[in-house]
């Protein structure tokens, strides 16, 4: 590649973002939400704050995630259930739990009739985002590079979940 084709090729990148500068804008700077419509659990984001702590609201209510390897729930080993950490429905079961090494809690199944799907097209790409089909917080999304049976890799945000350990 010569210099001059860099310089030429850069330029028209500029110039198509700023072009479609609105549109790059909104992807980037627009705050997620939590999943839209109608949910058992509802509440406002001020009975949300109220309830949850900072990190969890971003997480749960405006689709932040976790810094990776920094949840606690990494290293849980113990039977149990993984809960919404919003309203407690139990969402995942640790005989489901597997690590995938990438720094959050993965799991290659949910609990029947516990999470909702959307498509998510954030950061340039299309995903599909899990969560709390009670309350509508973010959990995380399910990627195809799990293991059997399922093939699933729920990717779950430790700061969205409650472990609840068997009673012995």
């Amino acid at each position: 590649m010569t210099r001059r084709k860099f310089l030429l090729g850069s330029a028209g990148t500029l110039a198509a973002l700023a072009a479609g500068g609105t549109v790059l804008r909104d992807m980037l700077a627009a705050p997620a939400r939590a999943a839209e419509g109608e949910f058992e659990i509802s509440k406002t984001p001020e009975e949300w704050r109220s309830i949850l702590t900072k990190e969890q609201f971003a997480v749960l209510r405006e689709e932040a995630t976790e810094r990776a390897f920094t949840s606690p729930l990494n290293d849980e080993k113990r039977a149990g259930l993984y809960h919404c950490a919003g309203c407690d429905l139990p969402l995942y079961s640790s005989e489901t739990k597997f690590d995938s090494g990438t720094g959050w809690p993965s799991f290659y199944e949910a609990l029947p009739n516990a999470i909702g799907t959307k498509e998510d097209k954030s950061f340039f790409m299309t995903r599909t985002e899990c969560h709390c089909r009670r309350c509508g917080g973010h959990q995380g999304h399910i990627f195809d590079d799990g293991p059997p049976p399922t093939g699933k890799r729920h990717c779950i945000n430790g700061v969205a979940l409650k472990f609840v350990p068997e009673a012995a």
